[in-house]
């Protein structure tokens, strides 16, 4: 397996081999919906290559995309918070290969390894923080006076 550097680079080499020990190597095709918000938030993917946009439901019209992750980027953190259902929805742009995750199993390897899993609730943490500033800029820009949405 091609190890996922961007997101694992800030673990110790040990955690990392133990948490890449649990990925599965995966490859979606382009225009493959990989999960939808509200959906149970099984598992995450750290990815190779291609794009996936992330979009948000909102009843009556097409899910606007309010990120696109690419190569080297975490896709899901759901998983990590009760009650582990996915906040936004997913589907590929292009062709993705990915490492896939099992959450309980990462989660009960953080359970065993108190000092992993701070390490990866960090990491996670940062996305989770880039990843809504991402959302509301996106949103500012759809819905407010003279964005790309209705005004």
């Amino acid at each position: 397996m091609t190890e996922p550097r961007r997101l694992l680079d800030g673990l110790p080499d040990a955690h990392r081999e133990r948490l890449l020990s649990l990925a599965h190597d995966r490859e979606f095709p382009a225009d493959t919906r990989l999960f939808d918000e509200g959906g149970p938030a099984d598992r995450f993917w750290l990815l190779r290559s291609g794009e996936v946009a992330l979009d948000l439901y909102v009843p009556g019209r097409l899910p606007p995309v309010v990120e696109t992750v690419g190569p080297g980027q975490l896709l899901g953190w759901s998983w990590l918070f009760p009650p582990y259902r996915w906040h936004l929805g997913a589907r590929t742009l292009g062709p993705v290969t990915a490492a896939e995750f099992p959450a309980a199993e990462v989660r009960a390897l953080c359970d065993a390894e108190p000092e992993l899993g701070h390490r990866l609730v960090l990491c996670f943490t940062a996305v989770v923080a880039e990843r809504l500033q991402a959302t509301r800029l996106r949103l500012v820009d759809l819905y407010a006076p003279g964005g790309g949405g209705p005004s």
